[in-house]
């Protein structure tokens, strides 16, 4: 089966709804995952593709000592000015969806499974890219615990975060499927391998 031919799945939802553990789960059951974070990560490495025009856009100071995108400093400067937050979009998605295009291209798995934050806030173009969409979905108390405990950013900052982002209703109103994230891992994973399986077997149709 080519590239072209497979079954495209988009996965989404809002910071600290847990799509990174959805993820994992789906990758240990066979899916080919392609993360548009990791890939975010690598062109913001020390020497990454995306660094020189961001540090001439912004200045060196959005550097840390290694020579990465200091990824906080830089979140706290965008979420307090449209602008900035237009111009990093402008330099990081084109990168980020050619690097992604090129991984989708050499993945293993069942199916692809599509990683993308911010998946509903750019839909027109995803749709064409993607066969079914998954929400993760939790409340948003949820959210701001998790974000809470993993980050030690402030409440304000990531309420700030979450107001840029598409509502869970937003993102309710144009799932295909949803995965419910409030409980235990075992719960998660109770419905990933149910996906999986319908995934695998609409695979299987393409």
């Amino acid at each position: 089966m080519t590239h072209a031919q497979r079954l495209r799945i988009g996965l989404t939802g809002g910071i600290g709804s847990g799509k990174s553990a959805v993820a994992d789960l789906f990758a240990a059951r066979g899916a080919a995952i392609v993360d548009a974070d990791v890939v975010a990560h690598q062109l913001t490495a020390p020497g990454g593709r995306a660094m020189p025009a961001l540090i001439e856009a912004f200045g060196a100071e959005i550097c840390d000592a290694r020579g990465a995108l200091d990824r906080a400093a830089m979140r706290e400067r965008v979420f307090s000015d449209s602008l900035a937050r237009a111009q990093l979009e402008s330099i990081l998605h084109p990168l980020i969806g050619e690097a992604m295009r090129n991984a989708a291209s050499h993945a293993v798995g069942a199916y692809l499974l599509y990683v993308v934050p911010l998946l509903v806030e750019h839909l027109d173009r995803w749709r064409p890219q993607i066969d079914r969409l998954c929400v993760v979905d939790c409340p948003e108390s949820l959210q701001i615990a998790r974000v809470t405990s993993r980050s030690g950013l402030r409440h304000e900052t990531i309420a700030a975060i979450i107001a840029t982002q598409a509502t869970r209703a937003q993102r309710l109103a144009v799932a295909d499927d949803v995965i419910d994230n409030s409980g235990n891992l075992q719960a998660l994973a109770a419905q990933v391998t149910v996906l999986h399986a319908n995934y695998k077997a609409l695979a299987h149709k393409n």
